[in-house]
């Protein structure tokens, strides 16, 4: 049976000046989980506990799985303002405890923090649907994509601060991944302060039970289709990415190359936003789908080839596989709102359960063997896309 959508409900889009509070704050999110949580394989390989290389992402996805769906139920309610500097709040608790605990070496400590800043994660993800409530539906995908492109100067703003945030991991004489930590408290205390200058449009709903539960979300028609497709490239992209890192350590880039790395994966994500977003908004969800999934495929195959070149190409088509998925993923979620939050939680869950799994199969079988898994899973995309013209024929 066909998955239909309601009919979209047109809003007067806002000025620049207007969002520009909410697009400044995503940005400096992106750059905290750029210096923290991307690079946590690497702390644990310092504490001496390289065989749970995946743990950290694993927690940071389960925690995220965990709060989303609270967090989309607070929105709901008490509206995005709210929900997202609260969801700031965290991140940078969790941030600090991860700096003490790594700074300390105590691991506990620093996996507690890195399950809080999963936490806030869950939380503070969710303003791409505050940008896209700002437009009416058919411009959506360029509201969306004018975030990931702000969300970019985030990441390479800290990623060219590399060399300074070594200096102060030698002055606090620890390693610049540990002193990382630090710093994205510091943005994400930034990012809060900013929210305070910004108005959402959407107002908070008025209901006496805003969290809607796994079945009854996923009785709302459309919503399998377009979970489908923002779990599996969630999951792909978080363990290729969490996971690709140490192996670049392995072979033998310092942490400025693997910033560099890194960097190039981000500008695959959120770079050609101003692309993506209208090419989706004029072409349909199912070129979002397909292209998604081929580049998904392409980064995965190409992840196991030897020479940094290929480990950058490698990088960078995950980040736009993943923009081209998720762009259209959340587009199609933004007509349901009270489906949103469980539907990132299960993205966390496909991320959660790839890292951990990732770690095993790259123990067991190879980092070859687990980047073939990721191709062939990338094909699940193609269901969604099958569901899209099966449905709607947007």
């Amino acid at each position: 049976m066909a998955e239909a959508a309601p009919a979209a409900e047109a809003r007067p889009a806002l000025g620049a000046g207007r969002v520009a509070p909410l697009y400044a704050a995503q940005a400096l999110a992106t750059g905290a989980t750029t210096v923290s949580t991307v690079l946590s394989s690497l702390i644990i390989s310092g504490l001496g506990a390289e065989h749970l290389a995946g743990l950290p992402a694993t927690l940071i996805s389960a925690s995220g799985a965990v709060s989303a769906g609270f967090f989309g139920a607070w929105m709901l309610r008490r509206g995005r303002r709210s929900g997202l500097s609260a969801a700031f709040a965290l991140g940078m608790l969790g941030a600090v405890t991860g700096f003490v605990g790594a700074r300390l070496g105590l691991l506990p400590l620093f996996l507690l923090g890195a399950a809080l800043m999963g936490a806030a994660q869950g939380g503070y993800q969710q303003a791409r649907y505050a940008a896209a409530e700002s437009v009416p539906e058919p411009q959506r995908g360029a509201a969306l994509g004018r975030l990931m492109l702000m969300s970019v100067a985030g990441s390479f703003l800290i990623t060219g601060a590399a060399r300074p945030i070594e200096a102060l991991g030698a002055a606090l004489g620890t390693s610049p991944e540990v002193a990382g930590w630090l710093v994205a408290s510091a943005l994400l205390g930034a990012a809060a302060l900013l929210l305070r200058a910004w108005r959402p449009l959407r107002a908070p709903t008025q209901a006496s039970s805003p969290r809607l539960g796994l079945q009854a979300a996923f009785a709302i028609p459309g919503v399998k289709s377009t979970a489908l497709a923002l779990a599996t490239a969630q999951g792909l992209m978080v363990t290729l990415m969490s996971l690709t890192p140490l192996r670049a350590h392995h072979m033998g880039i310092e942490h400025a190359g693997v910033a560099a790395l890194i960097s190039g994966h981000i500008l695959g994500m959120f770079g050609f936003g101003w692309l993506t977003g209208p090419l989706i908004d004029r072409l349909g969800l199912r070129f979002g789908y397909v292209s998604g999934a081929a580049l998904l495929a392409a980064a995965a195959l190409t992840a196991p080839l030897h020479g940094t070149p290929w480990l950058a190409l490698s990088l960078f088509l995950l980040g736009l596989g993943w923009n081209l998925a998720f762009v259209t993923g959340s587009k199609a979620l933004t007509r349901f709102p009270a489906a949103q939050g469980v539907t990132d939680g299960l993205g966390y869950v496909a991320a959660g359960t790839g890292t951990l799994l990732g770690g095993v199969v790259i123990a067991q079988l190879g980092f070859p063997a687990l980047a073939l898994g990721c191709a062939v899973l990338s094909g699940l995309l193609l269901v969604s896309a099958w569901r899209v013209s099966a449905g709607s024929g947007e």
